[in-house]
């Protein structure tokens, strides 16, 4: 790729909304990601004149993290979509009250258009399943609780 050409594609990138832009052509790849921009500073607090109390702001308390559910929890490996099962119209794989082993497959999850099945890591009864089915998953996401 020429000069002249990624010239203008990064002032395309920091002219527009876009944060990233990646190419790739026979010569190979150009990726640019625009720079976050600053944070602004908070505004300052004037001084109170003489004779006049200044309220103080409440403390803001950190808000609490959610309580870990009981039980061993199945988490995802992987970023991608969640589905209960082999395929639409088939079985689920696992259902509320079933039984599993360890090394049985539970869900599937879908990355880069490739099936991946996922296996319990232990054995017990499920207790939760904690995702819809079709939905998108983070990696260390809980999926299931099994007791």
């Amino acid at each position: 790729m020429d000069l002249r050409k990624l010239k203008t594609l990064i002032d395309l990138v920091s002219e527009s909304n876009i944060s990233e832009l990646e190419i790739t052509e026979a010569e190979g790849k150009v990726r640019i990601v625009k720079a976050a921009a600053a944070v602004a500073a908070p505004p300052a607090i004037a001084p109170s004149p003489v004779g006049t109390i200044a309220a103080s702001p409440a403390p803001v308390a950190e808000p609490a993290a959610p309580p870990e559910p009981a039980g061993q929890v199945i988490k995802s490996p992987m970023v991608g979509t969640f589905y209960r099962a082999a395929s639409p119209g088939a079985k689920s794989f696992v259902e509320v009250g079933d039984e599993i082993k360890s090394g049985q497959p539970v869900c599937i999850i879908e990355a880069m258009k490739i099936m991946n099945e996922i296996e319990a890591d232990c054995s017990g009864k499920i207790v939760r399943i904690l995702c819809e089915n079709g939905q998108a998953v983070e990696f260390g996401q809980p999926l299931f609780i099994v007791e």
